[in-house]
């Protein structure tokens, strides 16, 4: 998933805030937190119940990630499908950045 974050950080923001991305993961600024089997299964359940936007595995996977860590607070540029899932933990994510 680091992949597709950079890529749209790169596509979306340009290659001078993806070079800062990159050397901000090589020096630890990130947590990486892997998908663990059980959330491979929640995030299938999601797929499913969005699948009308469609939600797609790479978020479902960060809602599910996002759920067994009981984080609420999801960094993305892809507000569309984050403000529509509603996670099983809270009402709703906030995110990061914030709409102007």
């Amino acid at each position: 998933m680091i992949t597709e974050v950079a890529h749209l950080v790169g596509t979306r923001l340009g290659p001078d805030a993806e070079v800062r991305f990159l050397g901000d993961l090589a020096a630890g600024e990130f947590a990486i937190e892997p998908v663990m089997a059980g959330d491979w299964l929640r995030s299938a359940e999601l797929v499913g119940r969005y699948r009308d936007l469609p939600l797609g595995t790479v978020d479902a996977s960060v809602v599910a990630t996002a759920e067994r860590l009981r984080v609420t607070e999801i960094a993305t540029l892809d507000r569309r499908h984050f403000s529509i899932v509603r996670p099983a933990h809270a009402d709703a994510f906030e995110l990061v950045p914030r709409a102007p």
